[in-house]
């Protein structure tokens, strides 16, 4: 009963902005695993498919750099997203002291908006070098060349790196989106 009362006596903008919170930070959460989750199978395909090829394609090596950098940092922007519903779970505690502070708030959710676009940088740095190496190879291969010369085609391990890095910046678009969405939300309260 008394769990009641003190739960009735918190402010209930404070309860609407720690709602807000958590359910952002679980649907980030789930959204950006299962896009990290896309893009590590996608690389980790590219990688493995490399060391079968009698000549694997050194300029994706680049591309694949970028790509498990951004996934590195997806992992951090996903561990972020969860505390994001620890710091929602904080703020609706009924004990004005277990409140982390508006401050340490837009702090969270600040870093949470670096490391995404960090993560979008890097990723955008694979998908460009990815790209480049992709259109490079198209379009230097003459007519019949997939007869002649099976190395010099566009291989479909060679989209896999591709597909990591499209799927990278989709997920950290999403955080990208959600912190700042968490950052207007915080400000306003």
């Amino acid at each position: 009963m008394q769990t009641e009362l003190e739960t009735r006596s918190l402010a209930p903008a404070l309860q609407g902005i720690a709602n807000t919170i958590r359910l952002t930070g679980w649907i980030s959460f789930w959204v950006q695993l299962g896009l990290a989750v896309v893009s590590g199978l996608a690389l980790l395909f590219a990688a493995t498919g490399r060391g079968f090829a009698d000549q694997p394609n050194a300029g994706l090596g680049v591309g694949m750099f970028w790509a498990a950098s951004g996934i590195v940092v997806l992992l951090f922007s996903v561990y972020w997203d969860f505390r994001y519903t620890r710091i929602g779970k904080r703020l609706g505690n009924p004990n004005p002291a277990l409140h982390p502070s508006k401050a340490d708030t837009v702090k969270a959710v600040r870093l949470g908006i670096i490391a995404a676009l960090i993560g979008i940088l890097l990723f955008l740095l694979g998908a460009g070098s990815t790209v480049g190496v992709l259109v490079a190879k198209s379009i230097s291969q003459p007519p019949g060349v997939a007869i002649t010369d099976p190395y010099k085609i566009i291989r479909a391990l060679d989209v896999f790196v591709a597909v990591a890095n499209i799927n990278g910046i989709a997920a950290h678009f999403v955080g990208t989106v959600s912190s700042l969405w968490l950052f207007e939300r915080v400000n306003q309260h």
